[in-house]
């Protein structure tokens, strides 16, 4: 083993075998996307007939429209996912097993049940028992519920992640629970985690288009509706192909904005602190709570500073 813990350096054949096989790589993936461009122009796909329809202002309102439903239901639902994800995840690291087991069993039945399928039964089956509910709140309440139980999993696991000895110095210096949960292990968790949450946020913007299946009129509702004539020139492609342009659009938007809150992090000074305050040095043969209070003192003041 040399240079690494995980795995061995990769030797000079090894990198030329690697280097051939994403040079094939790419050669097939180019070569599939050529393939299927190829194939749109050969049908006529790009022709400005197929293309007609956007030329109408009255096409980009429906989109418009499309597009503020998508961004609406994503943002709610986001910021419940996030709010449920984070008491969830609070709920399984509970030291009470009263609080702990029926979290985890809220949690493992919301991550186990498809997103559809609560759509569907929110839609079509509580109306069954005298409830009814907008498209849109359905929508909402199932991405809130599946992907804040997936966060509940991230933040719990990025928690559990971090050294015992942090947790254990949070204490050494009298944090209660809730003080080491906030001060200490939540700002690096969530700070670890971030690509992880990242790439949820973006499956929950997606998932918005499974809303056109109970009439929710997002953006898919309206591509689907422009491209449903059911002859050779209906601009299924085309509408698809915008709609899926706005999709991507919207994902790089959410990405640059995830990345500026990364940065904010970085330079909190809470984060800081509960990152910098504990030195890996417990293997010197100190006592560990000596060091625990001597590492953390210096949170401690940072923690009451930013409380004034």
């Amino acid at each position: 083993m040399s240079g690494s813990v995980l795995y061995d350096v990769p030797g000079p054949r090894a990198i030329i075998r690697n280097r051939i096989i994403g040079i094939l790589t790419i050669v097939v993936v180019l070569g599939i996307v050529a393939f299927f461009v190829w194939r749109l122009f050969a049908t006529g796909q790009f022709a400005a007939s197929k293309w007609e329809a956007f030329s109408y202002t009255r096409i980009w309102e429906q989109i418009a429209i499309g597009l503020w439903n998508t961004v609406s239901a994503f943002a709610l639902a986001a910021v419940g996912a996030l709010a449920v994800g984070f008491v969830l995840a609070i709920g399984r690291l509970s030291d009470h097993a009263w609080v702990r087991w029926p979290v985890t069993a809220v949690v493992e039945f919301l991550r186990a049940v498809p997103v559809l399928v609560m759509m569907f039964l929110l839609y079509y089956g509580l109306p069954v028992i005298g409830i009814r509910m907008p498209s849109y709140w359905v929508v909402v309440i199932a991405l809130v519920a599946y992907n804040g139980s997936v966060l509940a999993e991230v933040i719990r696991a990025g928690v559990e992640a971090l050294p015992r000895g942090q947790r254990e110095a949070g204490y050494a210096i009298g944090l209660r629970k809730s003080g080491v949960m906030r001060l200490i292990l939540l700002p690096q968790a969530v700070r670890a985690m971030m690509p992880v949450i990242l790439s949820q946020l973006v499956v929950t913007l997606k998932d918005t288009a499974l809303g056109f299946i109970i009439t929710y009129e997002e953006l898919l509702f309206f591509a689907k509706r422009l491209g449903a004539a059911a002859t050779l020139d209906s601009p299924i492609i085309q509408s698809t192909i915008v709609v899926g342009a706005i999709y991507i659009g919207l994902c790089l938007l959410l990405s640059g904005a995830a990345r500026l809150v990364e940065k904010r992090m970085q330079k909190s000074p809470r984060v800081r602190a509960a990152q910098e305050a504990i030195a890996p040095r417990l293997h010197e043969g100190t006592d560990t709570e000596v060091i625990a209070a001597q590492e953390l003192a210096h949170l401690d003041d940072v923690a009451k500073a930013d409380g004034r």
